[in-house]
C-alpha cells in the first residue's frame, strides 16, 4: 500500500533506525516525568479502539511491546520506547474515548496529554491512528487542527485496511484527502495500514525516519 503524499517531502539519505530494537523505557503520567535526554520523539495518538497499540507492535515486530488492554489503568500513561539511535523514541499516547472511565478522570488525562503536546520540545511528529472504517471523528479532527496550528508534522495511519475491500479503501482515502484540501502544504502525509498483515510497514518506517532525522545529530545517525 503506497504512501500517499499530501506534501512536498524532503529526500534524505537513509538513517539507520531499527524499529525492531524498540524497548520499553518509562511510563509518565505528566510532563515533568518524561525523559530529559530525548532528541526526536514520534507520538502515536488515536481513539482507544483505533488499533494504535497494534500498529506500534507491528512496526516494532514485537506483539507485546505496547500492551493492548481492556482495563483503563495503562491508558492514562505516556509510554516511551527507546530505539537503537540515542535520543530517538516512540511515544504511545493515552487512548481517547474509553467509555468506562469517569469523566473527571478523562479530563485529568486530557490535561496532561495537552501539556505534553504543547510543551514537549523533542516532539517532531504525530502519527494519528484512525480505523479506516470510522475515520475523521471528533478526536481525530482535534489532533489534526492542533498539529496544523502548531506547525507540527502529522502522518495519518488508516488502520485495519485488511477489513475493507479495495473500492471502500480507495473511497475512504479520497474522502479523507478531500477533507484535508484546505490545510497548508508541508505538514500532512497519509497511508493505509494493516497491523495483522504488515501492509504499509515499509512506508511507515520511511516516514518516521524522515521526520526524525533532522532532529538527530550526525554522530548519532
Amino acid at each position: 500500500m503506497a504512501l500517499i503524499k499530501l506534501c512536498h517531502g524532503l529526500t534524505m539519505p537513509e538513517l539507520h533506525i531499527n524499529f525492531r530494537s524498540a524497548e520499553f523505557l518509562i511510563s509518565a503520567s505528566r510532563l515533568k516525568q518524561c525523559p530529559d535526554d530525548s532528541l526526536a520523539e514520534i507520538a502515536f495518538a488515536g481513539r482507544s479502539n483505533a488499533g494504535k497499540s497494534s500498529a506500534i507492535n507491528a512496526l516494532t515486530r514485537n506483539p507485546r511491546l505496547a500492551r493492548t488492554s481492556k482495563t483503563p489503568g495503562r491508558t492514562q500513561l505516556l509510554n516511551f520506547f527507546q530505539l537503537n539511535v540515542p535520543g530517538a523514541r516512540l511515544v504511545d499516547l493515552p487512548g481517547y474515548g474509553y467509555a468506562k472511565v469517569p469523566l473527571a478522570m478523562q479530563k485529568e488525562w486530557q490535561k496532561h496529554l495537552n501539556e505534553y503536546l504543547e510543551k514537549r520540545q523533542p516532539l517532531c511528529g504525530i502519527v494519528l491512528v484512525m480505523d479506516i472504517r470510522h475515520p475523521m471523528r471528533e478526536f481525530d479532527r482535534m489532533i489534526m487542527d492542533w498539529c496544523i496550528a502548531s506547525d507540527l508534522a502529522l502522518h495519518i495511519l488508516l488502520t485495519k485496511a485488511d477489513k475493507v475491500k479495495r473500492n471502500a479503501m480507495m473511497n475512504t482515502l479520497r474522502d479523507v484527502r478531500k477533507s484535508l484540501a484546505e490545510h497548508p502544504e508541508g505538514l500532512i502525509t497519509m497511508q493505509t495500514f494493516s497491523s495483522s498483515k504488515g501492509d504499509g510497514l515499509p512506508e511507515l518506517e520511511r516516514q518516521l525516519v524522515t521526520l526524525m532525522k533532522p532532529h538527530l545529530t550526525n554522530d548519532d545517525a
